[in-house]
């Protein structure tokens, strides 16, 4: 959520910024809401000034021996009336407060303008792509050709985009899970969190999920809870309504949850396979951070997702999302692209983000730089590191083998008992 102040004080940044986006925006509502609201207020403050000098004269009256009377009958009047508009007040805040929640983050500066990820900026690349001597089945073949992927049955069981590993496979994304959350706790700086896997709407409010992107999750019926859509939720949660102790940021958390999506408007894009599906694991990279660091912890965050790739062996780019491919709360991102052999190009792997102020604003995350200093909001940043599903697709088709088995990456086989192949 942006600065009510800022808003004002930067009509047309502010416009400028989110058009940039795609995603036109108006403003007249917030602004009619904010006069308003100024308005009501000189007219409580005024009042309140009013009552403060009757009740001097009153005072002074009394201390007469004269009759107040009528001014204490007047005043009462004016108190009734502060009430209300003091109610008024709040009432408008809430209003201003929900037209700000529906409004995206500005991107930042840095950020390469245009309409969609035609305009998103390659960073940078590593390693070369497999190059075979045969043609490379998609991962979802090799999967059910090898008797470790039943997206039939997963049907069944529950309905489309759902997903069955079986042996080798639930065995991968097993291993994959300690694999990264080894690498992130152990050499990256990352602290482990196992949170919950259900979040009420507060918290979703907080991370910008709602109440713009309601669509997108899976609520349970008859209960004030939603499964999360990532562990993004309750990490930035973690935290809310309190000031943290500015000597202990940076802050960073990594935590593997499954996630949940009801990828709304997504229908006929990556139906098949590992990609897109209602219910996937992944591991989260989550930091707190302090304003004037979180776009080199950004930075660091990018190169602890790609320390996983570079290990696993699997060819990547980064690249630097414009302005019209970025999240709602997003104020700069870079996605991690994982080379797919069958689709003879890069595809997502991993999102991640400075969110600068905007979710703390939201939840209410502060901190001090000394003891008696003013709370400030702090930055939030995400990340995937990575996501599981992508990652046994990406090495499902990176590995494959001309008789049909896959290859186990090296740094992999530790966490699959040593396993080097997967047959039939």
């Amino acid at each position: 959520m942006l600065d009510p102040k800022f808003v004002l004080e930067n009509i047309d940044l502010v416009l400028r910024k989110t058009r940039s986006r795609g995603v036109p925006i108006d403003l007249s509502e917030f602004i009619r809401l904010s006069e308003t609201k100024r308005e009501t207020l000189r007219r409580a403050e005024d009042l309140r000034a009013r009552r403060n000098k009757a009740s001097e004269e009153v005072a002074r009256l009394k201390r007469e021996k004269g009759d107040a009377s009528a001014i204490i009958a007047e005043m009462k009047g004016v108190g009734d009336e502060i009430k209300t508009l003091e109610e008024d007040l709040k009432a408008l805040d809430e209003k201003i407060r929900l037209t700000l929640l529906t409004i995206p983050n500005p991107p930042h500066d840095s950020v390469p303008v245009g309409p969609d990820a035609s305009a998103n900026v390659e960073v940078r690349r590593f390693g070369d792509p497999p190059s075979f001597d045969f043609e490379p089945l998609p991962h979802w073949d090799v999967g059910t050709n090898l008797g470790i992927l039943d997206f039939e049955r997963a049907a069944k069981i529950t309905g489309s985009r759902f997903t069955v590993s079986l042996g080798a496979a639930a065995r991968m994304e097993r291993a994959l899970i300690s694999f990264m959350l080894d690498l992130h706790t152990r050499e990256r700086g990352f602290r482990e969190v196992l949170p919950p896997f259900i979040a009420n709407a507060t918290s979703l409010t907080g991370t910008g999920n709602l109440p713009k992107f309601a669509a997108d999750l899976f609520k349970l019926e008859g209960l004030p809870w939603y499964l999360v859509p990532t562990a993004e939720v309750p990490l930035t949660n973690y935290y809310r309504d309190e000031i943290l102790d500015g000597t202990v940021l940076p802050q960073r958390f990594a935590a593997y949850t499954p996630c949940f999506r009801s990828e709304a408007g997504s229908y006929g894009k990556d139906i098949r396979g590992l990609i897109r599906q209602h219910q996937f694991n992944k591991v989260e990279m989550m930091v707190f951070s302090r304003p004037e660091t979180s776009f080199d912890e950004l930075e660091w965050m990018t190169a602890s997702g790609e320390e996983v790739l570079k290990r696993l062996g699997l060819a990547y780019r980064v690249v630097a999302l414009s302005t019209g491919d970025m999240g709602f709360a997003s104020q700069k991102t870079y996605d991690i692209e994982v080379w797919m052999p069958t689709r003879q190009g890069y595809m997502e792997i991993s999102s991640c983000s400075n969110c600068g102020d905007f979710q703390a604003r939201r939840s209410n995350i502060r901190f001090r730089r000394e003891p008696k200093a003013k709370p400030e909001f702090v930055h939030t940043l995400n990340g995937s590191g990575l996501a599981v599903g992508r990652t046994v697709a990406a090495i499902l088709e990176n590995y494959q083998q001309k008789d049909g088995t896959v290859i186990i990456p090296d740094r992999l086989r530790p966490y699959m008992d040593g396993l080097d192949r997967i047959v039939r």
